[in-house]
Formats: structure tokens, sequence, C-alpha cells
């Protein structure tokens, strides 16, 4: 006979918490969000059986991490709701705490809290390797008792106890009996009115219910109700910033006993630890930010000069493939849209994997080993001045990898001036949709040179993230003075212990993003590339008629060689097909910043999402030209001319105001879904799309006139 078993995990944020649930779930996770809200909801399930060997149907919910049941941001909310709710759906049956057994006492007060609410608690102190190498000591069976939970120690990154939580897990689900504090006698009275009218399961429960009225939307809880709570609060003097404090200082007076029954210390003082010597110098406030800059000079200088080779590999492995096709097909429509379209698109797609997998190595790393969290600190008094704090910086890295998730962390910023500002900037910051861009055009229009050792491609590409940087700083430190708000506004961190990065970890996180990558930008850059090849292999009636009749007469025939006139005659045909009418339509407004109709086509098709530039360049410089297989975009665009200068297409001046407007313009459809979704409000993301197609094409005028 099978049973279901729904548990859920929480703890503190750098707890171990994902490692814990990665053990417990394997593969066989999915996200989704929670109903009626944004929040992703990571869920794991799996099969265990149970002592009489009946099967169990176990799903697990990765809670977001939380330090109390008094929510302080949207993320932290969570917890509370579907803890405190017997009615909402992802109630848990059985709730597991995760602690970090070097740091116990705050852990335990999250636990202490939990245990109130009267739900069956398993109690798993993670980072035992920690634990061990600071030589603490942990009576785990003095503390059970005390705690009247199981208690498991483990060690969640190396698995270690798993198997034991496994069969906790399997025992008879137990309430504790006994209140860790009687929070009756702090408002017994009130207390007493909502259990009578809510549905809790405890007096901490209802003291909750209490303290967090205004935040309790999920809840089943009727108007009437809400109003009978606050007149018994208001008759009764219930002070939430009192009652919460009161709480406070009784579960700690309980704690500190426990700890001193329980847990040892070394007797012997401690001595600055190795990390705390490496702090004073990752976090100095001058040489903290020297260090930065030389970390992010590594990593784009490694981006260009690792990547070149596998990148050059893939550029001619389809060059071969799109010849071999060419030759092999019978000529036609089919072959020039496999050829023209089809792997054409696909080149723009799979030549960027090298340097978007080597963006994600880095940054996995950097998040991996706790430097990550020590660039927060070091930069929230910089961030301050322009109206973001520390907490803002996560978000603005995050969104050089993608600005959506990006966006999505933003809920860990409690103030809502702050995180506003945050979800309004995070878009200018350089994502990887933006990597083929700025890969193809720094090409184009830097030398692939070393000065003193420094690939002078890779310096231009570690320049476009600070221009991003800087761009987004600016815009907030205006942003500022718009946004009102008489909310204040804190910044508390905890510094995670440095680790060696988990390599299995970083390798799926890898294949995950560039997964991302290839099958949702790839699917819009392939059919965006066939609807372009389309678009400009066919044109109004007549024209193209017309075109070849044109160079069949004697007056080119007799002229020109016979190469030459087919090229004229494609590019005519190009022009004259409806991709190069809606092109010439938007000509006019573009032609200020040095574009022509071919790069209009691709600023269009480009505002769907960044990446697809490159896709339609290729398409573009594919149709109709017999020698596209011999050739690679790049040469192809360095080859254009441009017919009023005499000089080439892709110039200097031109290829920087491109740069410049990619580096500032809204063009991803995926971000502004995700700001209206994060702010509620469709004029956020509308001003988005202005205020930044307004710096880009800004940008890019005073740049070309600067510069042509």
């Amino acid at each position: 006979m099978s049973r279901k078993l729904k548990i859920a995990l929480v703890g503190n944020p750098n707890s171990g918490k994902s490692s814990v649930f990665n053990g417990l779930t394997g593969l066989n996770q999915k996200v989704a969000n929670f109903p009626g809200v944004t929040v992703d909801k990571k869920m794991g399930f799996a099969n265990l059986k149970d002592e009489q060997g009946g099967q169990i149907q176990v799903e697990y919910i990765d809670l977001p991490g939380t330090y109390s049941l008094y929510p302080k941001s949207p993320e932290e909310k969570l917890p509370f709701q579907i803890l405190c709710d017997p009615n909402n759906e992802s109630h848990p049956d059985l709730t597991v705490v995760i602690a970090d057994g070097t740091n116990l006492k705050r852990n335990l007060f999250l636990c202490s809290q939990i245990i109130d609410l009267k739900i069956p608690v398993i109690l798993v102190i993670n980072m035992m390797d920690l634990v061990r190498f600071k030589k603490i000591e942990i009576d785990f069976n003095k503390l059970s008792q005390k705690l009247g939970i199981p208690v498991i120690p483990m060690n969640g990154r190396k698995q270690e106890g798993i198997d034991d939580l496994k069969k906790a897990i399997i025992q008879p689900l137990h309430i504790p009996d006994n209140d860790f504090i009687d929070v009756r006698v702090f408002a017994p009275e009130v207390i007493e009115t909502i259990r009578h009218i809510v549905n809790v399961h405890s007096n901490y429960n209802a003291f909750l219910v209490a303290n967090n009225l205004e935040l309790i939307t999920a809840f089943e809880i009727h108007q009437w109700k809400r109003d009978k709570i606050t007149a018994s609060c208001a008759e009764h003097h219930f002070d939430s910033q009192q009652m919460q404090a009161r709480e406070t200082l009784e579960r700690y007076k309980i704690i500190t006993g426990i700890m001193n029954d329980c847990v040892r210390n070394p007797d012997t003082p401690i001595q600055k630890s190795y990390s705390y010597k490496i702090d004073s110098l990752l976090t100095h406030r001058v040489w903290g930010y020297f260090i930065f800059l030389a970390v992010l000079f590594v990593v784009f200088q490694a981006i260009f000069s690792w990547a070149s080779y596998p990148m050059d590999l893939i550029d001619s492995g389809f060059q071969s493939l799109s010849s071999f096709v060419k030759t092999s097909l019978p000529k036609g429509l089919i072959n020039d849209l496999i050829v023209g379209g089809l792997l054409a698109g696909l080149n723009g797609i799979v030549v960027f994997i090298p340097q978007i997998a080597l963006l994600f190595f880095f940054i996995a790393i950097l998040e991996d080993t706790g430097y990550m969290a020590r660039v927060s600190f070091i930069m929230d008094r910089l961030l301050r001045k322009f109206g973001l704090n520390g907490k803002s910086l996560i978000p603005l890295i995050s969104g050089v990898a993608c600005a959506v998730p990006a966006i999505m962390s933003t809920r860990t910023i409690q103030n809502w001036k702050e995180r506003l500002i945050t979800i309004m900037v995070t878009p200018l910051m350089s994502c990887s949709a933006r990597l083929p861009v700025y890969t193809l055009l720094i090409a184009l229009i830097i030398p692939k040179d070393y000065v003193y050792g420094i690939n002078l491609q890779g310096l231009a590409l570690m320049l476009l993230y600070f221009i991003g940087f800087a761009a987004a700083v600016g815009v907030a430190w205006l942003m500022k003075n718009f946004i009102k708000s008489k909310e204040r506004s804190f910044f508390v961190m905890e510094l995670p212990m440095y680790r060696v990065p988990r390599w299995s970890s970083i390798g799926l996180h890898i294949l995950e993003k560039v997964k991302i990558f290839l099958f949702d930008a790839g699917k819009v850059i392939i059919i965006i590339s066939i609807i372009l090849w389309v678009l400009s292999s066919f044109g109004p009636s007549g024209k193209f008629e017309g075109i070849e009749k044109k160079y069949s007469s004697p007056e080119y025939t007799n002229v020109l060689p016979a190469n030459e006139i087919d090229q004229k005659i494609q590019t005519e045909k190009l022009e004259s097909s409806y991709a190069g009418m809606l092109g010439h339509v938007i000509e006019p407004a573009i032609r200020p910043l040095g574009f022509d109709w071919k790069i209009g086509i691709a600023l269009i098709t480009s505002f769907a999402a960044r990446e697809v530039f490159v896709g339609t360049m290729s398409t573009i410089y594919s149709v109709g030209d017999s020698e596209s297989s011999k050739h690679t975009l790049k040469e192809k665009m360095q080859s254009e001319m441009n017919p009023d200068t005499g000089g080439p297409r892709y110039s200097f001046a031109v290829g920087l105001a491109l740069i410049l407007f990619y580096a500032f313009a809204m063009q991803c459809m995926s971000t502004v879904a995700t700001v209206y979704r994060e702010t509620k409000r469709i004029r956020y993301p509308l001003i988005q799309i202005l205020y930044m197609s307004g710096m880009a094409y800004l940008a890019s005028l005073i740049c070309y006139q600067l510069l042509k």
C-alpha cells in the first residue's frame, strides 16, 4: 500500500539547503510558479519504502531561504504563508529544517518557530565538515531531547548522512509535544480570538497571524474576520514590534541555554582564520575594487582568447557542411533554403556556444566559491549613492548572464524603491544575448592583436561591460530623484564560507544554460532566419524578372564579366525583395546613425531577441550568394563596400555606433514580460522600452557623427 508525503525544506540562506534537496531528489526535479505569485517553486520527487515495505511517494518543496517567519522580502513571504496556512495547497506534512552547524544558535531561531507551529519537524545540522574543522562538539542526542525532534548530522555537499535523513523521514510523523516558548502569555485575548475564527493549529500560529496580518494575502480570511482581528489587537493594545522583540528575546534566552548544554566550542582562543585574512584583502575599501577589476579582466581576456579556437573550428565546420549540401543537392529553392536559411541561422547560434559556456563557467565559479557575496559587500557603499544597495549587485551581475532571472532575483531586496530601480536598470547590463553581437562587431573593427600580452578584442569586450554597468548606475541615480519613498533601507548580508567549487554542479549549470541558449533562443533564431529567407528570396510580381532582363542587355553583357553581373543581379534582387523593401522603409530613420537597410532589417528582427541579429545578418548575406558557403559571415561583412564613401561598409564609426545601439536598446521580449510580471504595472516596461531605445539611438547618433 502506497501513501503520499509532502515535505518542505526550509532554512537560512547559505545553509546548504540546495545540496540536501539535490541529494534527496537527484535529477527528478521541476520548477514552476507558486499559485498567485511569481516566485519560483522548486519541487523534487522520490519514492521511499517504509519499514513494512510499503511505498511512500514523496514530494519535496524547496522553499526560499529565510531567517525567520517575519518576512522582509517577497521571497521570505512564501515560507511564512505556506507553513502558517493549513489550507495552502503546499502546506507540508513534514518540515525538514536545514541548519548551518557552524552558526547553530542563529539557525535554531527559525527551527524553534517551526516547532511551535505544531508541524512535524526534522532538524538537519549541515556542513559537518566545517563543524569538525572548527573543532565544534555537538551532542546530537541531548539536542534532540531538548528540542523534542529528530536531529540528523549531514555534509550535504558530499551526501554524508543522506541515508539517515531518509530513515528519519519514513518514521511515523510526530508533532512536537511542548511549546518552545509560550506566546499565549504575551497576548492571550488576541490569540484566543484568532484561534476561534481562523483555521490555525497552534497558539504561535495565531500569534504570527496577528503580527503579519497585512502580509496574509493567501490565507482564506474573510474581511469581517480581518476586521475582528484588527479590532481585538486595538482593544488589547497589541503592538507588533514590541511582541516580535519579546518573542525574539525569549527564544534566544532558551536557545542560549540549549547551546550551553549541547554544544562545546574550542577552549583555546580562536586565531584569525584563513577566511578572515582573505576577507580583509578582498573586502578592503581600496584593494577590494582593484581585485574585482583584475578578476573581470582575466574573465574577459579568457572569453576571447580561449574561445577563439573552438569558434574557428565550428565556423569552418559549417562552411564545409554548407559547401557539401550546396553541391550534393539539386539546385533550387530547397537547396537555397537549407544553405541560406537553415544552416546560416544555425551557424549564427552554434558558433557562440564556446564563449557563452565560458561566461557561465566563470560566473558559476565566482558564485560557488563565495566571492560574489564579497563583491556585493564592498559595492554597497558605492551603489547607495545611486539609489541602490549591495543586494542590487547580485541582480546586476546576474544580468551579465540573462536579465530574466536577474530581475526575478530582485525579490530579495526589501526596499520597494531600490527594488524597482534595480529592475528598471538591470537590462542595461550586457547579457549573454549581446555576446554574439559584440563578438561579431568587435571582430570587424578591432584587430586581433596583442599589446603587452593583452588581447585587444578581449579588452574591448570588457569595456563594453563597463559601459553597461556605468549606464545602469547612471540611470539609477536619475530615477532615485524621481521615485519617492519614505521606506528606510538597510543592508545585512552573511558572508558565506569560502568553498572549493563543486565541478559537477558547475558542469550541470553550464549545460543547462547552453541548452537554454540553443533551444530557447535557437528556436527563435531559426524561425526568424527561415521567415527572413522567404522575405529575402521573393519580391513583388515582375520585379525579379525585370532585374534579370536589365542585366541581360548588351550594355552589361559586353562590358562586365559574368560573375560580376551575377553579383549585381543578386544584390538588386535582395534590395527589391520584401525584406529589402522593409529595410528601405526604416532606412531614412537610421541613416544618420550610419546604418543601411540591411542593418535596418536586423534591428527589426532582433527586437524579439538581441542574438537574432547574427542569424539575420547571416541569412541576408547568404541569400542569392553562390559563393556564400566559401566565406564566413565576418569575411562577407568585411568585404562589403559603401557605395557612398568608397570605403568599407562597416567602418570603425559604423561598427562602434552599432555596438552602442545594442549595448543600450531594449531588445528582448522575455525581459519586457518579466518586468511586467514583477511590477504588475504595464507602465514600467513601457518606460523601459522608451528610455533604453532613446539612449541607444542618441548614443549611436553621437558616436557616428563624431567619428565618421
